[in-house]
């Protein structure tokens, strides 16, 4: 408003000193006397005003003429372009503005004003290797996907964008969830610019989870060459691979060359839980329990887990119960002090029946680090110690309401899984699970869930021992002193009147 007003305002006074301007001349006296080949010319105040206008006029076109006479000599001189040049310099002048505006215009999120632009470039520039790439991207802002894909197909056909072009189209169909499409433009711009570290993600990303695990080690080893991967990192995620590979072959019954695969990848990675597991098992199937042995002692010096335990007891699957704790030793001896080692000793001994050993090994992990596999073995100490079943039940309900305990969590969408994969089934990033205890938020506990230690039982037996109950008999109660039912107690008396009525009994 107040913008217009002072406009409206300049104007008036320009069109007013303008006028003041145009009197003051016509009514001045005087001019200017001009002396060309001893011919005087005298000019008045207006004529001399012309006269100025007419002669910056004549300098602007001298100039014009005098550079577009620069430009016919280039041309004679071989530079085919000179001329043109001279024509469309000023078309490319506001070609150029136009582009700079567009730029502005995308990077500020206005995607109808930089297609505007865009197309204004077009117009004066002719070059579309400039002014598509921000139509396609002010197109996808405005979420014109139709005319963005439009344009990446044009950009595809020129060679100097082609991987302009399939990025962009490969970014659309992974938006659309067209993975196969999306695979094939994938490769096709690895093939044009193999170093670019973003295609060799998405490529990587797209050929684990179709479990082209072939492909996906190429790429992986494409990415180390280029440098666009640690080495430590690419021998882990080359070991994944390795180890899906192998799966893969034991799907299709290829025994011999699953466990091939299956040595190969704990070698290129022995603290991989799930390579060092599959790998002692092709070493039992062939008969080489040393080399088992030796694999599983080593990954759990790196990390003990159960799957490790349940590899490790497969070498003598027939043994005593005695005889696998005498063997576990030489696992339990690595790391006494982790927590799986305490929880594999105490269900070795649950299972030589050697309670007050298996309740030694368990330790403190029912109050520090109580979770449904801990209480789950003390709920089965306390049976073996011949505990009531009022405190088996107590244990037992705690574990029902415990959280789950170490579990392969994805660690870019904190996602559980019951098993180790490549690849995350919900984010679909590629060796993100890690063996490891999620937030207690993640477990959702029913509605009172809490109560039930206090509904089915507790975890310690308060009852008093028979032998201290001194048993006297009662005195007779007459008829008229007999208690009558109330409402609050016909209930309970419904419930008990199926059980055998016991002797009454005071007890001091």
């Amino acid at each position: 408003m107040l913008w217009s007003l002072f406009k409206i305002v300049l104007f008036v006074v320009l069109v007013a000193a303008l006028t003041l301007g145009a009197g003051f001349l016509m009514e001045s006296s005087g001019g200017i006397q001009i002396t060309a080949g001893g011919t005087e010319f005298t000019l008045g105040p207006l004529q001399s005003v012309i006269a100025a206008l007419v002669a910056v006029l004549a300098v602007w076109v001298f100039l014009k003429l005098f550079t577009l006479l620069i430009a016919t000599l280039k041309f004679i001189n071989g530079d085919e372009t000179a001329i043109s040049r001279y024509f469309d310099r000023n078309r490319e002048r506001k070609g150029f503005q136009a582009l700079s505006e567009g730029l502005m215009a995308l990077a500020s999120g206005e995607g109808r004003l930089a297609m505007a632009k865009a197309t204004k470039a077009e117009k004066y520039l002719h070059n579309p290797e400039l002014t598509d790439l921000i139509t396609a991207q002010a197109a996808e802002m405005t979420g014109d996907r139709k005319k963005a894909e439009e344009v990446y197909k044009r950009l595809v056909q020129n060679e100097t964008t082609r991987f302009v072009g399939v990025r962009g189209l490969m970014k659309q169909k992974l938006d659309s969830g067209d993975t196969d499409t999306a695979l094939k433009l994938a490769e096709r711009a690895f093939a044009i610019k193999p170093k670019h570290e973003e295609v060799q993600d998405t490529l990587l990303r797209l050929q684990a989870k179709n479990a082209d695990w072939s492909g996906a080690r190429k790429t992986l080893n494409a990415k180390l060459k280029h440098g666009a991967l640690p080495r430590d990192v690419h021998k882990r995620r080359d070991a994944v691979l390795a180890l899906s590979e192998a799966k893969g072959v034991l799907d299709e019954g290829k025994t011999i060359e699953a466990q091939e695969a299956a040595i190969a990848a704990n070698k290129s990675s022995p603290d991989l839980i799930p390579a060092a597991a599959m790998a002692a098992r092709s070493y039992i199937a062939q008969g080489r329990a040393k080399y088992a042995v030796r694999i599983l002692k080593k990954a759990w010096q790196v990390q003990p887990h159960p799957d490790l335990a349940a590899a490790f007891a497969e070498i003598e699957p027939n043994e005593t119960a005695q005889a696998r704790l005498q063997r576990f030793k030489q696992l339990t001896a690595m790391r006494p002090e982790h927590r799986e080692t305490k929880l594999l000793l105490a269900e070795l001994n649950l299972a030589a029946e050697d309670f007050p050993e298996a309740r030694r090994s368990l330790g403190d992990l029912a109050e520090s680090e109580p979770d449904t596999r801990v209480l789950a073995i003390a709920a089965a100490i306390e049976r073996g110690e011949g505990a009531s079943d009022a405190v088996v039940r107590g244990w037992l309900a705690r574990a029902l309401t415990a959280p789950r305990g170490p579990q392969w969590v994805c660690d870019n969408c904190k996602t559980i899984h019951g098993e180790w994969t490549p690849v995350c089934n919900t984010c679909e990033s590629f060796d993100t699970l890690s063996w490891t205890t999620p937030p207690q938020s993640e477990t959702v506990l029913p509605a009172g869930a809490e109560m039930l230690p206090l509904i089915v039982g507790t975890i310690e037996d308060k009852t008093t021992p028979v032998d201290d109950v001194e048993i006297i008999d009662p005195e007779p109660i007459t008829p008229e002193e007999s208690p009558q039912p109330t409402e609050a107690t016909t209930e309970q008396d419904s419930v008990d009147s199926t059980a055998e009525t016991p002797e009454p009994e005071k007890v001091k």
